[in-house]
């Protein structure tokens, strides 16, 4: 039987541990998963850090940001075990790109600007590319798996490099309002394709307003919905300190303990 590693805080006993769990006397479940049993892991435990970073969690952070690292050496055992790459492999190519990607650290080039390095790290990353026909893609290189907010942001960055955006965050005003109105011509039809066509088009142009205004739209979002719940949370307690059952309250009375609510949670 392995033995638990002498010390819990090295990235060494992390690597030790998932060597243990996937060797002859491991763990039956971590031996039987693969690069794409689990994938869906990795993106749970991101969105999970992204959660608790939304929340100002900090212990949570440190929760979620292991549990991202052991996805890390997980996938990483994979790729030893298989032959095909490793943890020394994973960390020279993460890096060498960090390092080839901030030439104003690493070497004598000046930035003295944000924008300055993101213009020059898009400039090395389409060097890097160099070879590939863009004119023979049919999509763009965006995983899937991505969240529709994230992903129609990097659609608009993608299209803004070859000049295909609007000029200014007004004419995306001027866009969403066109395409509320086709939204409201939609549900008069009652065509529920035409519906869902509209509704898409409407958060779409919403995505690139946030991004004209150099703002993450899914970050726009998840404020949101933690303030959104948060409010609730606070109207049902408010609802619940007066014994009153929030289910057999009016309409009016539940906007009254809503507008209560959020006086209390800005």
């Amino acid at each position: 039987m392995p033995k638990p590693p002498k010390h819990t805080d090295t990235f060494d006993g992390l690597l030790q541990i998932v060597k243990d769990l996937r060797g002859p006397d491991g763990c039956p479940w971590d031996k039987e998963q693969t690069h794409k049993s689990l994938a869906r892991y990795a993106i749970e435990e991101a969105h999970e850090l992204a959660d608790a970073i939304d929340r100002n969690d900090q212990d949570h952070m440190v929760e979620e940001l292991g549990d991202v690292l052991f996805q890390v050496a997980l996938h990483s055992e994979l790729g030893r075990q298989s032959g095909t790459f490793d943890i020394s492999q994973v960390l020279n190519t993460v890096n060498t790109k960090m390092i080839r990607r901030h030439p104003h650290v690493f070497s004598d080039k000046t930035l003295a600007t944000s924008e300055e390095v993101v213009t020059n790290w898009n400039k090395i990353k389409e060097e890097e590319k160099k070879g590939i026909s863009h004119h023979k893609q049919t999509r763009f290189d965006i995983p899937d798996s991505l969240p529709s907010t994230i992903k129609a942001q990097k659609i608009g960055e993608k299209t803004r490099k070859t000049g295909f955006d609007w000029s200014s965050s007004n004419e995306v005003l001027q866009k969403i309002e066109e395409e509320f109105e086709e939204l409201k011509v939609a549900l008069k039809s009652g065509d529920l394709k035409e519906i869902q066509h509209e509704i898409g088009d409407l958060l779409f142009s919403t995505i690139q307003l946030a991004r004209h205004k150099n703002l993450d739209g899914d970050q726009c979002l998840r404020t949101t919905n933690l303030r959104f719940e948060t409010r609730y949370f606070k109207m049902l307690e408010l609802a619940d300190e007066e014994s009153r059952p929030f289910e057999t309250l009016t309409l009016e009375e539940k906007e009254c303990f809503w507008k209560a609510a959020k006086k209390l949670v800005p």
